[in-house]
This record gives C-alpha cells, structure tokens and sequence, in this order.
C-alpha cells in the first residue's frame, strides 16, 4: 500500500510520522511536495494531492477519510481507530469533519503549489 501525503504541512507530517514509527513493511509513505510521479500514479494533479490524503491499494485510489481507514486497519496500535471510524454512523460524521479540516489544511498550505506561468 501507499499513502500519499503532505510533508510540508506540520500537522499532516507530525501525524504520518506517528503512523511511521510503526515501521509498517506493506505500507510506503510518498511526499507529494511537488512530486510530479505522484501526480501521475494517482492520476491527481498537486491541487487534489494537496487537499486529501491519498492511498493506493492493488491499484485503486482511496482518498479523504477513508483513506486513514486503510491505514489505520494495517497499523495494529492504531486499528482501534479502525473499527471505532468503520462504523456508518461514526463514518458519516468523520467524513464530514475530515472534510472541514482538510479544507483549512488546504487553504493554509496551497501557496506551495507549483506556480504555472
């Protein structure tokens, strides 16, 4: 598996290198700072890398809070948040609030867009 993620961002690099300590064999972490391979494994530009976390899994794109499911299941400290976010209520409510967050992460952390001219 791999989890495209945003090491420029403090919050999103201190939370994936929580995940990392873990030392998960199957599981590749990918900065997608402008990282055009990224871009063109996911088959997202740096606009929709930037605004999501993103994991590839045998060839599909997972992207937004499901995607910290698919992590969160192959990390066993942290599958407790697994099976909790799993459920559909709690995952409705998740998904809404990871969007929130996310949206704001976006907003402060754009300007490290590639600029095109």
């Amino acid at each position: 598996m791999k989890v495209f993620f945003n090491n420029s961002c403090k919050i999103c690099r201190s939370e994936i290198n929580l995940y990392k300590k873990e030392n998960i064999k199957d599981i590749d972490w990918i900065d997608i700072t402008n990282n055009s391979d990224a871009e063109k494994e996911t088959s997202r530009n740096d606009k929709e890398l930037l605004r999501r976390l993103h994991v590839k899994e045998n060839g599909k794109i997972i992207e937004g809070a499901e995607a910290f499911l698919y992590v969160w299941k192959k990390i066993p400290k942290y599958k407790f948040l697994y099976k909790f976010f799993k459920l559909p209520i709690i995952f409705s409510i998740f998904k809404y609030g990871y969007e929130i967050v996310a949206f704001f992460l976006y907003l402060k952390n754009k300007k490290q867009l590639k600029k095109l001219s």
